[in-house]
């Protein structure tokens, strides 16, 4: 594995270095990354709001329809 120096990252185009953070966060397991308990709450919070009411809730389909619509 080439290990790249701070100097060597500062070299990189703007798209070469959100490849690296890809490939950086790819390479990381759920498990190595825990949630704090705010983020846990805030998940919890979430999916008892949509199991409180799933007709608040759209599709993933129905809502790229709508974001494509507002930003074409």
């Amino acid at each position: 594995m080439q290990l790249l120096t701070a100097d060597e990252i500062g070299r990189l185009t703007p798209p070469e270095r959100l490849h690296l953070i890809a490939q950086l966060w790819d390479s990381l397991d759920n498990e190595q990354l825990p949630l704090t308990e705010a983020q846990q709450a805030e998940l919890d919070r979430r999916l008892a709001s949509l199991n409180d009411d799933r007709r608040n809730g759209v599709t993933w389909a129905v809502l790229k329809a709508e974001l494509e619509q507002r930003c074409p």
